[in-house]
């Protein structure tokens, strides 16, 4: 079954949940992972990583076992994983993974799911309730697991934290993981510059650092959150990969934070492109010698932001429809777009969709009808009095503002002048809530999308002029609005539903066809 699963994986992937069943236990061995597959030569993945700014020394993977590799039309790498990982995570990662492939955000997916009759304890909610949930395993495919981190287990003892990796001064070891990732990921790369050795390794890392800030634009022009961008969580091809804590944006909100565990904020929505750049910078470092570290710094100041910039910005204006000519203070109205949605809680998914109505054309919506529309979305007085509420104890506050003035260094070590800043932020906010009326807070939600519509109005303008033909403009700038905001995305209640339902024994939530020789009526 995992082998078919495989198989199928050039042309479709994802839509086959395999599951066991209380009445075949034979299978819990051979399709539950724990037996060996005629001509299986499996292998743990040993790689390291910064956790949260921290080298953390080697992380495994024990729980996740490399299957081989399976020739279609290009090659990938089928990962069953994880040993104990349970149902919950598994049906999570296995939709979100294909939920981000058919919204074009360059993913592993999940050829298949299959269920055990183990159980495991987990405290879901940290909050000393454990409870005894369903064992999985999601078999993941791509081209290559191979990430950032996996280069990190040459990196020498760490001046923080001590930790070294296993493979110390093992620079043979290095240069073979670079023979391998270049020539069989990309030969282009490897066909260029067959004799020369460090300008291979200065194009290579170059091309993993535009792909990664694509990859980053994306995630930001959907909503997407990681939560765990770690260094052992990048990709060295350009591709989500562990699909953790993850989360989409509901009400827009730039210091959204998807893990309870980053108490810290470190991972928040608006820093995943700072992260991302933080990351590569550390496999710059771990690819020293074989590509000097001064030469992948260079790469990476040149590359990254003004990729990053580039693909967003035009990802953008195709959500905004805008078709036909570029200008430079598109990114001022993007910008003043976001704070729009962030003063008056409006839902990111949903205010690019129904944007896609917004009257630019004869058979649009009348604009006071859309003004309403899209102002209803937003957040009511209560929800905004809840969402800025303070989250500092104001003994924490005060402790934190009166070293801000006498002991700076002190304040780094228990906090940061940033969240400080966003602290008194949400103070002033709640108190400007606290004064106003629901009246009030519509009115000035309808005044404030009204003057960016006015701006957004007339740079639509300015590209129909720019088109010419008026009609085929209004049919191009629809078609492409339509193709970049999604109706739906995969909402936290959404996957709670369909795992919910799956712990009961009905897969029918996550829309997935179980296996007819394993269903057993069920």
């Amino acid at each position: 079954m995992i082998k078919a699963a495989a198989e199928q994986s050039a042309d479709q992937l994802g839509r086959v949940i395999v599951y066991l069943s209380n009445e075949d236990p034979k299978l819990d061995g051979a399709e539950g992972g724990n037996a060996l597959l005629p001509g299986s030569e499996p292998a743990a993945h040993c790689y390291c990583g910064h956790q949260f700014g921290q080298f953390a020394g080697q992380l495994g993977d024990g729980a996740a076992m490399y299957l081989g590799e399976v020739s279609v039309t290009s090659v990938f790498d089928p990962r069953q994983a994880d040993g104990r990982k349970v149902l919950r995570s598994s049906i999570r990662e296995f939709l979100c993974s294909e939920a981000m492939f058919h919204l074009g955000v360059p993913t592993t997916r999940a050829g298949a799911c299959v269920t055990s009759q183990s159980t495991v304890l987990r405290d879901v909610f940290y909050d000393g309730n454990p409870r005894a949930e369903p064992c999985a395993v999601v078999l993941r495919v791509a081209p290559t697991f191979l990430r950032f981190g996996s280069f990190e287990i040459f990196k020498p003892a760490d001046e923080r934290t001590g930790r070294a990796g296993p493979s110390v001064g093992r620079n043979d070891i290095r240069a073979q993981m670079l023979d391998y990732v270049i020539g069989t990921f990309y030969p282009e790369i490897q066909a260029a510059h067959a004799g020369d050795r460090v300008q291979r390794h200065v194009a290579f890392f170059r091309e993993v650092t535009r792909r990664t800030a694509r990859l980053v634009a994306e995630w930001q022009c959907v909503g997407f959150c990681h939560g765990v961008l770690n260094t052992d969580n990048m990709s060295v091809v350009g591709l989500t990969i562990d699909y953790g804590p993850f989360g989409f944006l509901d009400r827009y909100d730039p210091d959204h934070v998807c893990n309870a565990s980053d108490t810290a904020g470190r991972y928040s929505y608006s820093k995943q492109p700072e992260v991302c750049k933080w990351n590569l910078q550390k496999l710059a470092e771990a690819l020293d010698p074989e590509l000097p570290l001064e030469l992948g710094k260079a790469i990476l100041a040149e590359e990254f932001d003004i990729e990053f910039r580039t693909h967003y910005l035009q990802k953008m204006r195709r959500k905004l429809g805008l078709v036909r000519m570029e200008l430079a203070e598109d990114g001022a109205l993007v910008a003043k777009l976001l704070e729009t949605m962030h003063l008056t809680g409006a839902d990111f998914t949903n205010s690019f969709y129904l944007l896609s109505s917004f009257p630019a054309g004869p058979e649009s919506l009348d604009p006071d009808e859309f003004l309403a529309a899209l102002t209803a979305q937003c957040a009511s007085l209560e929800e905004l009095r809840l969402a800025f509420r303070p989250q500092m104890d104001p003994r924490q506050l005060s402790t934190m503002l009166v070293l801000a003035q006498s002991n700076p260094q002190l304040l780094a070590l228990i906090g940061t002048q940033a969240s400080l800043t966003r602290e008194l932020e949400r103070m002033e906010r709640q108190s400007q809530l606290e004064q106003l009326s629901p009246t009030e807070l519509q009115a000035r939600n309808r005044s404030r999308w009204a003057g960016w519509l006015q701006e957004y109005r007339a740079r639509l303008e300015q590209d129909r002029k720019c088109a010419g033909d008026t009609a085929a403009w209004q049919a191009d700038h629809v078609r492409v609005m339509h193709a970049n905001n999604p109706k739906y995305i995969l909402r936290n209640y959404i996957a709670q539903n369909a795992i919910e339902a799956a712990e009961n024994g009905d897969f029918s939530e996550a829309s997935i066809t179980p296996c007819p020789s394993l269903s057993h009526g069920r």
